[in-house]
């Protein structure tokens, strides 16, 4: 039976009222599992003038003490671990064991962000004038909205609330309307950790109304955004009026570099994960595959053995690969796919939609495996965001470099070789934010993840990361 669920705003439970509704899927089986309110632009300023009137009181507190409140809120998600778990799952599709990895995530995420409450730290500059030193402070920007996307929609929003907060800043949360579930829940456990009304709002709704009002409120001072590259650039253009400070995490189309003197059984175990977990839902995702010519024939029997071998089904069970997150999501992939095998490429692995038997409700796609001859086949330009692997021959790292960066996209890359000078030429000659050298996906809170190019501007993570919720005061202090 379908739950409605409520915003949370100023600390409150606010009821739909006149607002219409939205439906929340679940994508293994196309079941109604909660209505939430389809938000509107009074719905955003309200949560937003909350979080204005709680900011100063909440940067007034000394920072370890928002720690300890930040790290109270980490000890709830702890204990409703499996609980979170599952509800990702439903509203999202991912496999149970791939949810309960996200819920942990996001609880590394705050737990970061605490150890991060005495490292608020400034400078002092020598001056050029006598009796005068120059003190270089840090403040919080004021209130912070983040707006996540529907892969990981847990994560995600622990990933960005818990550096603002730690910082002094208050948040206003808009997850994706298609999973807007596990945000709410965080927001629950926020109240129940003890943090102050205002400081963490939730509104629902769609990206393109109450998204946009957000963003282009006067009243939201930071803008963090992770997802596609085409809604990075609206939210850009909204923030421009104000100079909003826009930070965004988007779109990736990640080159698989393995060569010659690669070890093979390594390089196809992390293309596998690389490639297939999440249902390839991941930005950072192995979306196309530069193969040497005197190893691609080994590596593509081995990767089209392990592909064959996923077990796709209930995402409540013991499986692999669940469904896509929607409809319309799988079909974008299903169309990428045609378009690139009629502009040329073969398929090696026909897996494709799956719409039979266990498979006749839900948003299935079994994994499929192409080969490209051109760098210019859909399949290897566009980012696919889907169970699809396409492979390309090269004669030569130069070749692989090349086909690598010619790209808009500049997020992450991988290189496996033996060869120590290839891996020490990569961060120098591979134009992406990260690097995976010899290793799967899976970025370290204490990194920093980061795109170039249209994979977005700033980054999360690490002590960039967190500096990011920061603004800078420079103040010229004379006792002469």
């Amino acid at each position: 039976m379908p739950t409605a669920a409520e915003m949370f705003i100023n600390g409150q439970w606010v009821e739909r009222g006149q607002t219409n509704a939205l439906e929340v899927e679940n994508p293994s089986n196309e079941n109604v599992i909660a209505t939430i309110p389809d938000g509107n632009a009074e719905d955003a300023r309200k949560a937003l003038t909350s979080a204005k009137k709680a900011q100063a009181a909440w940067a007034a507190m000394p920072s370890a003490e928002r720690g300890s409140l930040v790290a109270s809120l980490a000890d709830q998600v702890a204990a409703q671990r499996q609980h979170l778990a599952r509800l990702v799952t439903l509203e999202q599709g991912k496999p149970l064991s791939h949810a309960l990895q996200e819920i942990d995530a996001g609880i590394t995420f705050l737990r970061y962000a605490v150890e991060n409450a005495r490292r608020i730290e400034g400078d002092i500059v020598t001056s050029d004038n006598r009796s005068e030193e120059i003190h270089i402070r840090r403040h919080p920007y004021g209130v912070v909205v983040g707006l996540t996307a529907w892969n990981y929609p847990f994560a995600l929003a622990a990933r960005k609330l818990g550096p603002a907060l730690v910082a002094g800043n208050t948040f206003v949360l808009l997850s994706h309307e298609a999973t807007p579930l596990s945000g709410l829940a965080l927001a629950q456990l926020s109240d129940k950790a003890g943090i102050p009304a205002g400081v963490f709002n939730v509104v629902t709704g769609r990206g393109r109304v109450v998204g946009e009002a957000l963003v282009r409120s006067p009243l939201s001072d930071l803008v963090t955004m992770t997802g596609s590259t085409r809604a990075g650039r609206e939210i850009y253009k909204s923030g421009a009026e104000d100079i909003k400070v826009i930070r965004l995490e988007l779109g990736g189309k990640a080159p698989f570099l393995v060569m010659e003197d690669a070890d093979i059984d390594s390089a196809v175990s992390a293309a596998v994960a690389a490639r297939y977990t999440n249902c390839g839902q991941i930005c950072t995702c192995n979306e196309r595959m530069y193969l040497h010519r005197s190893i691609a024939d080994e590596f593509l029997e081995k990767f089209i053995a392990a592909s064959e071998a996923l077990k796709i089904g209930d995402p409540l069970g013991n499986v692999d690969l669940g469904p896509k997150v929607s409809r319309v999501e799988r079909d974008k992939v299903a169309d990428v796919v045609a378009q690139s095998i009629s502009s040329g490429a073969d398929i090696l692995l026909k897996g494709g939609i799956l719409e039979d038997g266990p498979f006749a409700k839900g948003h299935w796609l079994a994994p499929t495996v192409l080969e490209a001859t051109r760098n210019d086949n859909p399949a290897v330009r566009e980012e696919i965001f889907g169970p699809v692997a396409t492979a390309v021959r090269v004669d030569d790292f130069d070749m692989a470099v090349a086909y690598a960066n010619d790209t808009s996209f500049g997020l992450s890359a991988y290189l496996f070789t033996r060869d120590y000078k290839r891996l020490a030429e990569a961060p120098y000659r591979l134009k992406f934010g990260e690097l995976y050298l010899n290793r799967s996906n899976g970025e370290a809170v204490q990194g920093f993840h980061t795109g170039w190019g249209l994979s977005g501007l700033g980054g999360e993570d690490g002590r960039y990361g967190f500096d990011g919720y920061l603004r800078k005061q420079t103040a010229y202090l004379n006792w002469g």
